[in-house]
């Protein structure tokens, strides 16, 4: 019996390895890019009398670490899926089930996540959530700078989904590369995307929904959309006003931009 987990155990390590490899890699190439970006708009800056960059080091020593335990959970999924230990099997990868499936993962983490989060913030479980709250304005490095704990709580959906879900594991990697994206952006501290698409009456957000999650704390809990705080009355009361403030900055440098041509 030990043998054979012996086994399942060097079995699963080349699949964490491989995780953990490309979701450090992801990290930094991402939060590079975003920050060369960055510097030439500092008047996109959402708080613009903090400096999250103080903090860099520390939180890019604890993703780092907290990485650790995420890339198990997407390995584990994924490895539960090749082993065809799952409860339901995954349904055949075409382009519709492809497309379905990953609607349905989406809307399904972000119930997750949300439900989660406001776990993490009640009194028994704060203390696992403290160290992603030491940024008050997040950079692209806040992203995984989590306790372990917190960092299980969060990703665990990727480790359990394939057990209740018909999800192909092709596609449940597309929708952890999808959230890593999603969350590097919504933790820049940077706005570049408010729109009328991400303000009421639309359910999609953009980056000032997480980053006064971050300023604010009792607020927007989500992660992809807006649906659950607005259902359950914890969307900040200065989120849509806010994203409009931003839509007008744009507008207004695109009549400054010349046209083409000039």
């Amino acid at each position: 019996m030990f043998q054979q987990f012996i086994e399942v155990v060097l079995e699963f390590l080349p699949f964490w390895a491989v995780a953990y490899g490309v979701n450090v890699f992801l990290y930094f190439a991402t939060g590079w890019v975003l920050v060369q970006i960055q510097n030439r708009h500092p008047e996109r800056r959402i708080q613009p009398n903090r400096r999250g960059e103080k903090r860099m080091w520390k939180e890019i020593r604890q993703s780092v670490f907290s990485l650790t335990v995420t890339a198990g959970c997407i390995a584990g999924g994924v490895f539960a899926s090749y082993k065809g230990w799952t409860l339901v099997a995954p349904l055949p990868l075409t382009w519709w089930s492809a497309i379905l499936m990953f609607v349905v993962s989406i809307v399904a983490y972000d119930t997750w996540f949300y439900w989660g989060h406001r776990l993490m913030h009640t009194k028994l479980f704060y203390r696992f959530h403290a160290e992603h709250h030491r940024a008050v304005a997040p950079t692209v490095w806040s992203t995984y700078a989590d306790d372990l704990v917190d960092a299980f709580v969060m990703q665990s959906y990727y480790l359990l989904a394939v057990f209740v879900l018909p999800i192909p594991a092709v596609v449940l990697i597309v929708h952890r590369l999808w959230d890593h994206f999603n969350g590097t952006i919504g933790h820049s501290g940077f706005e570049f995307y408010a729109s009328p698409m991400s303000r009421l009456p639309s359910p999609m957000v953009c980056v000032t929904f997480h980053d006064q999650h971050h300023s604010r704390f009792r607020y927007n809990y989500a992660n992809f959309f807006s649906f659950w705080d607005r259902v359950c009355g914890t969307i900040d009361p200065k989120y849509d006003q806010q994203v409009k403030v931003f839509e007008k900055m744009g507008e207004a440098e695109d009549s400054k931009a010349p046209a083409a041509g000039e």
